[in-house]
């Protein structure tokens, strides 16, 4: 692409864009998450794949928007979905914000390929003053052109409409016969994340849904009690719980069950 070898898409599942090097480069070592390893997020896993596999169908489907509280598996669950479908021809490509102005571009480049492509924008969200979201506003909806059938957007962040929200917004917003206009800034906020005709919401894990992730990761340890106060232990070390937080128990404790006394 842009200039080089036409990319090789058919043993290649995932592929990163990077502006200053000549476009995509292919991704070697994927994530190997598992559908089947997510805990505390079942709803948001079958709306993600009713979505997905209509997209693969060729059926009407939405471009995505994964949003809430850090940690829950939002990017996960996305790598995952890589791992289920890539055998149906399914193909992702990550672009970071920064090269988002590159996405009409890399839109061109795969429109008339055999394969249905996710463009996978991670952590996504913009400051004030930052134009970059033009061009994802325009390859979701917003042009002349209309989006190809084989591409869809599926983006993560912390934030509900990816751009900072501020209170003076609200002062500004006005009322005439008892309806609300908002104001200019609100509607911009808004109108980027509406494109996203699937949104779906994360929040932080309750201690039940914690713990449930724990005793995934953790099969063989007999000593659940003990398991669960070491967990417990550890979450509030770092003030979270949540899919992140017990990969990081993981992390420390597999393999010596004798330090959950510690």
């Amino acid at each position: 692409m842009s200039g080089n070898e036409p990319f090789d898409w058919s043993s290649t599942p995932a592929a990163v864009w990077r502006r200053h090097r000549a476009g995509l480069r292919a991704i070697r070592r994927l994530d190997p998450v598992q559908w089947g390893s997510l805990t505390g997020i079942e709803r948001q896993q079958q709306a993600l794949a009713r979505n997905t596999e209509r997209f693969l169908a060729g059926q009407p489907s939405n471009n995505a928007l994964l949003w809430g509280a850090r940690g829950t598996g939002k990017s996960s669950l996305i790598k995952a979905l890589l791992n289920r479908y890539k055998e149906q021809g399914l193909r992702m490509i990550q672009v970071d914000k920064d090269d988002l102005v590159n996405l009409p571009e890399i839109v061109d480049d795969i429109c008339d390929l055999p394969f249905r492509f996710i463009i996978f924008c991670d952590d996504l969200s913009f400051d004030v003053g930052e134009s970059g979201y033009k061009a994802l506003k325009s390859v979701l909806e917003g042009s002349l052109e209309l989006p190809p059938d084989n591409v869809r957007v599926y983006a993560t962040s912390n934030r509900r409409h990816l751009m900072p929200e501020f209170m003076s917004d609200n002062l500004q917003s006005t009322s005439q016969n008892g309806e609300v206009h908002p104001a200019e800034a609100i509607e911009e906020q808004v109108s980027l994340a509406d494109r996203f005709g699937l949104q779906l919401s994360f929040y932080a894990f309750p201690q039940e849904v914690y713990l449930q992730a724990v005793d995934a990761l953790f099969p063989d340890v007999s000593d659940r009690e003990r398991l669960h106060l070491a967990a417990i232990r550890f979450a509030t070390s770092k003030g979270v719980r949540n899919g992140r937080t017990a990969q990081q128990f993981y992390r420390q404790f597999a393999g010596d069950p004798e330090l959950f006394s510690n």
